[in-house]
C-alpha cells in the first residue's frame, strides 16, 4: 500500500520515466514541484507543452529547433561541404562547445541497434543520403559514439556513401587529456595506438 496519494505517485513514475532519473531522484523531483507556488508550477507546465508545440527537426539536418531551418544550417559563414553526423541532437551541443568545427551536421536520431529493432528505416540516414547525392559535399565525419552500435552505424554509413566519392572519416579514438595511462582501458589504449600520430 502506498504511502502517497495517487496523483502524486503518477507523478513520481512521470519523473521516474525520464532517462538517468531513479525512483528516489523522482521522489526529490515530485516534492520540489508540488512545493512550488502554483504560477510557477503552472509555468513550468507550460514551458513543457510550449517546447513541445514548437520544437521540431531541421529540414536541413534534423536538429531540434523552433525556427524554418536550425541556427547552424542558416550561418553563412559554415562550410557546408563538411557534414558532422551525430546520433543525437544533444551531441551538436558537445561539439559546438569546442569551438574547433566550423561544418554543418546531420543528427541521426538514434543508431543501428539490432537486439532493440532499430533498424536503417528507423534512424535518418535516408536523409543523410539524399544530402550527399545532392553534391557540394566533401567529407563526412562520422562523430557516433565509439562502441557496438555507434561503429556499425558508422561502418553502415560510409558503405551506403561509397559510391558518392565523398570522404567519411570517423572521430579519433584516444587516451582522455589529464588521465594517467595505467588507468587507461586496454580497447582504448589499443585504439590510441593505432590512431597515432607524428609530432
Amino acid at each position: 500500500m502506498s504511502t502517497f496519494p495517487a496523483s502524486f505517485e503518477t507523478l513520481i513514475d512521470r519523473f521516474a520515466s525520464l532517462p538517468g532519473i531513479g525512483r528516489k531522484s523522482a521522489q526529490r523531483l515530485a516534492f520540489h514541484v508540488l512545493a512550488l507556488p502554483e504560477g510557477e508550477a503552472e509555468a513550468f507546465a507550460e514551458t513543457i507543452l510550449e517546447a513541445r508545440r514548437s520544437v521540431h527537426t531541421c529540414p536541413i539536418c534534423q536538429n531540434l529547433t523552433d525556427a524554418e531551418v536550425c541556427g547552424v544550417c542558416s550561418d553563412s559563414r559554415r562550410d557546408r561541404s563538411v557534414i558532422c553526423v551525430v546520433a543525437e541532437a544533444r551531441d551538436v551541443a558537445s561539439l559546438e562547445r569546442s569551438r574547433e568545427y566550423s561544418g554543418v551536421y546531420h543528427v541521426l536520431h538514434g543508431v543501428l541497434s539490432p537486439m532493440s529493432h532499430v533498424g536503417p528505416d528507423d534512424i535518418r540516414i535516408a536523409e543523410l543520403v539524399k544530402r550527399v547525392a545532392a553534391g557540394d559535399v566533401q567529407e563526412v565525419i562520422m562523430a557516433t559514439n565509439p562502441d557496438t552500435q555507434g561503429d556499425t552505424t558508422a561502418l553502415y554509413i560510409a558503405r551506403l556513401l561509397k559510391p558518392f566519392d565523398v570522404k567519411v572519416t570517423r572521430l579519433a579514438y584516444g587516451i582522455p587529456v589529464g588521465s594517467n595511462l595505467e588507468f587507461t582501458d586496454d580497447a582504448t589504449l589499443m585504439r590510441a595506438l593505432e590512431g597515432r600520430r607524428e609530432l
